[in-house]
């Protein structure tokens, strides 16, 4: 005699099943947003790279130079979470602190609006307590008028380098940080921002340049380390899926380390986000690259 379950429980316990896949599914739904959105956006990495420099002079060998890019200030980026970035940054006792641009974000605010996030950006960085401290700007800086942005951070007492450069001097020995303006605006001057001293001698640089796609045109001017931001890491990285955000001029190198040459490249994943306030699987970065 064969035993089966009665119809009607048959039934119950399919029923169950799908009721409970659905639920699963919406918890999964709702949870995976709401996770990119106020945990995965709001935790800070700390990554730690040594860079060696075979021209860099002795003098500035263990030099620990801090990176961050890309705030976005007040697109999605609460004054508060950048404040908690700066907090972080000076736990690090930085030699040397840069910002590699996108301070403020295009398109979303009206332009008074904008002007005065630049202003409130800068002021929250100027707290960063490391005495030696450069930006570059970054394409949304640009769109939005790149003098403007360039002034605030002036009056907070953070020099803007755009196709220029300036020297570190220790015993005397040199070590030049230079900085770009913007490739998507086509306002990049290499001739203007590498120094001679790099380009024909044995002093070594460091090139601030928002976006990494550029380097194969600044490997052939000598620069030693380039660093970029602009493609947020990916921002939002799915499991086997290729990262769903990729921004002109940030395709080819989307985060981490690279070389080309005798030029390394690191590009920081960034702060804030653009187009959606997510990130998943692509934490914010804070970078400490020690030369070697």
């Amino acid at each position: 005699m064969e035993l089966s379950a009665p119809e009607s429980a048959t039934e119950t316990k399919s029923g169950i099943s799908r009721r409970s896949f659905l639920a699963l599914s919406g918890v999964a739904a709702l949870g995976v947003p709401l996770y990119a959105a106020e945990i995965s956006r709001h935790e800070i990495s700390v990554e730690q790279v040594t860079i060696a420099m075979p021209r860099l002079p002795d003098v500035f060998r263990g030099l620990r130079i801090v990176q961050i890019s890309d705030l976005h200030y007040a697109n999605f980026t609460e004054p508060y979470f950048i404040r908690k970035v700066v907090e972080q940054v000076n736990r690090l006792n930085a030699d040397v602190v840069v910002f590699t641009g996108d301070f403020i974000t295009f398109g979303l605010w009206p332009y008074e609006d904008i002007v005065n996030f630049a202003n409130s950006c800068a002021e929250i960085l100027s707290q960063v307590k490391c005495p030696i401290r450069y930006a570059s700007l970054g394409n949304h800086d640009w769109a939005v008028n790149h003098w403007m942005v360039e002034d605030a951070l002036k009056n907070h007492n953070i020099p803007v380098l755009v196709n220029r450069s300036e020297p570190l001097e220790r015993d005397g020995k040199r070590l030049w940080i230079a900085g770009t303006g913007d490739a998507i605006a086509n306002e990049v001057n290499l001739d203007a921002a590498i120094p001679a001293a790099s380009r024909t001698g044995n002093e070594p640089v460091i090139l601030l340049a928002h976006e990494p796609d550029i380097l194969k045109y600044v490997v052939p001017f000598g620069v030693d380390l380039m660093l970029s931001g602009h493609t947020h890491g990916g921002q939002i990285r799915l499991p086997f899926l290729p990262p769903l955000f990729l921004p002109k001029m940030g395709i080819e190198y989307v985060h981490g380390l690279f070389r080309m040459g005798n030029t390394h490249l690191y590009v920081n994943r960034g702060i804030g986000t653009v187009n959606l306030p997510f990130r998943f699987n692509c934490p914010t970065e804070i970078t400490v690259l020690t030369l070697a």
